[in-house]
């Protein structure tokens, strides 16, 4: 964290990345980190670089950058395992990249690199980070809001195994510098008709076999209701908390045929299933893919398989 500091001092501009289809987690970290460089360092330049995201637009909105100004500029990629992944390819015409993330490792690219798997959320890490720099960094209620929202997010509102009384101490520090967890929840509780009316059709088609509950969700579908992939992705949660099936996973099929799997988990291992499809991320939250449709019925059989395995070692 001191080496990154020092090159924070180091350089003028600063761009901060984050991943592909982002989510709330990989918005607020960025939209937090950006807010305690341009406080604290008020001359340099900072922009947030990438994807949008409609979930928690209100955090922040992305700048628009030329390749121009990635000359001898320090690029800052957060929350993001593989480099594949990361939103806006041109991290690699900055002059020192840095990595922050709190996935299980799986492509260690970066100069500098800070990886942790302790952290339940990467927008923790970065609070941690001021806080522990605190006596020269500034965090206003804007970057507050943006951090507290990213591991409301990722911690499934405190929730999710990984949550510390670290965590909870990291949120209260936010909530006393200015972030409203009112306007925060209220934010994110909001849906639209078009939104609980996809929860229904999920309900009514998601296929429970030996302890592993999915649903998929193609083109046609996404059409049919008027919700965004982003939207129709947020369902996987829809699926949480069902008696007897510890493994659930959302299929999503994106505009160019990609089918991208949201994985969650109240128990078994995942991970190394998701790494199996072309993905990773946590021991119960990851994300990984399909080639086709017609590795539907493999994947399945996978998922029952962990959660066989997962109930015979509780017995």
């Amino acid at each position: 964290m001191k080496r990154i500091l020092e090159k924070i001092k180091q350089y003028q501009t600063i761009m901060i990345h984050g991943h592909q289809r982002p989510d709330g987690d990989c918005y607020g970290a960025q939209f937090g980190l950006k807010d305690i460089i341009t406080h604290s360092f008020p001359k340099k330049e900072v922009y947030v670089v990438g994807e949008t995201s409609d979930f928690v637009d209100f955090i922040g909105k992305v700048d628009t950058v030329t390749d121009e100004q990635y000359e001898n500029a320090l690029v800052i990629v957060v929350d993001t395992a593989t480099e594949a992944r990361i939103s806006d390819q041109r991290h690699k015409l900055g002059k020192y990249l840095i990595k922050i993330d709190h996935h299980i490792p799986v492509d260690q690219y970066g100069d500098l690199i800070w990886v942790d798997t302790r952290f339940p959320s990467c927008a923790q890490m970065i609070a941690y980070f001021y806080y522990k720099f605190k006596n020269e960094l500034k965090l206003t209620s804007v970057g507050a809001t943006a951090l507290y929202t990213g591991i409301v997010t990722d911690t499934g509102r405190f929730r999710y195994r990984g949550v510390s009384r670290l965590t909870h101490q990291i949120a209260g520090m936010l909530i006393s510098l200015g972030a409203d967890v009112v306007n925060i929840d209220q934010q994110l509780s909001q849906e639209t008709l078009n939104m609980i009316h996809l929860k229904g059709y999920v309900y009514s088609n998601m296929v429970t076999s030996d302890g592993f509950v999915y649903v998929k969700i193609t083109r046609d579908v996404i059409e049919k209701y008027g919700v965004t992939d982003e939207q129709a992705g947020s369902m996987v949660g829809s699926l949480s908390g069902i008696k007897g099936h510890p493994v659930w996973a959302l299929f999503l099929e994106y505009p160019d045929q990609e089918i991208r799997i949201r994985l969650r988990s109240s128990g078994p291992n995942i991970n190394k299933l998701a790494e199996k499809y072309q993905g990773g991320g946590h021991a119960q939250a990851a994300g990984c893919r399909l080639n086709n449709w017609k590795e539907l019925n493999q994947f399945v059989k996978d998922a029952k398989a962990v959660v066989k395995t997962y109930l015979e070692t509780k017995e």
